[in-house]
């Protein structure tokens, strides 16, 4: 039951997309006015969500406009960010600490398939495990483009998006924290009011101007609800999930106890469980929401920089 769009106005806008939100009651003239401010493609992601529901890349009006219309929930318009890295980066400081820590990193591997010369993308995706869970929405997406043959060694990236969910590989690179990462971190983090628990994720050029502060941006800043993402690697056991659990819970358990003796109230169990109950009915809205571009070309082969040569 997170705002996304009142998230990303707590950060700095030097670090973050172009962003803007679309009420679900606005007319198609406010749609069409807003969008003027960016330049397509574009992203567009339902306000209240998680693992990736109802992200889409967005290429023209006439999508922007079939989005508005199957779109259960009010969205956020945001500038699609190219930057070829995505990381999603674990940060705890407890209130009174001068200076926040890194506990985790997930690096993202998006889906994508590699070309053979003569196997269709169906038969690609078909060949991998993690891969044949996309067929249903690679169907909406794709469409008549699952025939397609590509040329061997041509990769086609198939899904931009840095969500497990959606077929996104996580690869736990936690070894990369170091001294001049936790700066630059605690740097975006303590600009931020009272934020002490949470992931980011960050689309950037490469680790080393990630340290420097540059060519990033912060697409999405999560907050209690967060997960430590970098468990999902698949090196990692059952085990290994249970223990990332654990050690975050103990990091939000110490930052509440903090910040109730500075005079912030917990939440109530009446209030919980209104939560739950309000986050459920949002599931229900967006159960089985995959946005379904007007056009039978594909929104994903037709964007400029997704097509990748290996």
């Amino acid at each position: 039951m997170e705002s996304k769009w009142d998230i990303a106005r707590l950060l700095p806008a030097s670090y973050t997309p172009h962003t803007s939100i679309v009420r679900k009651q606005d007319t198609v003239e406010t749609v069409l006015a807003l969008v003027t401010q960016f330049q397509f493609p574009i992203i567009c992601k339902p306000d209240m969500g998680s693992r990736g529901r109802g992200v889409a890349v967005i290429a023209n009006e006439q999508e922007l406009l079939a989005y508005h219309e199957q779109c259960p929930l009010d969205y956020l318009m945001q500038e699609k960010i190219d930057h070829p890295m995505e990381a999603g980066i674990f940060y705890v400081r407890i209130p009174g600490e001068k200076k926040g820590r890194i506990t985790g990193i997930v690096e993202k591997e998006f889906l994508k398939v590699t070309g053979d010369g003569h196997s269709t993308i169906r038969e690609l995706l078909l060949q991998n495990d993690r891969f044949v869970l996309q067929i249903k929405q690679m169907e909406i997406l794709l469409s008549s483009e699952m025939e397609t043959i590509l040329p061997r060694n041509e990769g086609r990236l198939l899904m931009p998006f840095g969500n497990h969910a959606r077929g996104c590989r996580f690869i736990d690179s936690s070894n990369r924290i170091s001294a001049q990462l936790t700066d630059a971190i605690d740097a975006i983090c303590q600009a931020v009011p009272e934020f002490y628990f949470g992931r980011m994720d960050i689309r950037f050029e490469s680790w080393e101007q990630l340290e420097k502060l540059k060519h990033f941006s912060v697409i999405e800043l999560n907050g209690a609800g967060s997960e430590p993402t970098h468990m999902y690697d698949e090196r990692n056991s059952l085990l290994d999930g249970w223990k990332e659990i654990l050690r975050h819970h103990k990091f939000l358990y110490d930052v509440s106890v903090a910040n109730h003796k500075k005079g912030h109230r917990y939440l109530t169990v009446a209030e919980g469980k209104k939560m739950f109950a309000d986050s459920k009915e949002i599931d229900k809205k967006m159960d089985g929401f995959i946005f379904k571009p007007p056009a039978v070309t594909n929104t994903l082969a037709a964007t400029s920089g997704f097509k990748i040569h290996e």
